[in-house]
């Protein structure tokens, strides 16, 4: 062990910062210096290990998430018609975020009424529909006929 990381002078460096900034009682300062060797040596033992973060909590149930006109980020409760770019924003993916919260694989990314939206206007705009023999296309010429 290195002299920078020898636990005494570590403790001894820990604990007099923290006298500087902080008023302590002169009669609690043998007991901070054994609380921080005590940890130092645990740590440099290995018998402390970092403890699993806790999942954290969502800001609404998963079912109350979806509602008719938003959907309701579980990260943050924000609402938004489509969650995909604020999970971009987030550095997530649709599926990272689904896993994340052990969502179903149909969870919805879209509001229902928005999806519903969106599709009809492309239906207006005659999206999806496949074009036939016959129909002209981009400066009004047939289709060639293969042989």
């Amino acid at each position: 062990m290195s002299e920078s990381s020898d636990p005494i002078t570590v403790t001894g460096g820990i604990v007099s910062a923290f006298v500087a900034h902080n008023s302590l009682p002169s009669a609690d300062l043998p007991a901070l210096i054994q609380s921080v060797h005590a940890a130092l040596v645990r740590i440099v033992s290995g018998a402390v290990t970092p403890d699993a973060p806790e999942p954290a909590a969502a800001a609404v149930s998963v079912r109350k998430s979806i509602t008719p006109d938003y959907l309701v980020c579980l990260d943050d409760g924000l609402k938004f018609k489509s969650l995909r770019r604020h999970l971009a924003a987030l550095g997530m993916t649709p599926d990272e975020y689904r896993a994340k919260w052990k969502l179903p694989a149909d969870y919805p990314m879209v509001a229902p009424n928005y999806a519903a939206q969106r599709s009809e206007l492309a239906k207006r705009f005659g999206l999806g529909q496949l074009r036939g023999d016959g129909v002209k296309r981009k400066g009004g010429r047939p289709r060639k006929e293969t042989a």
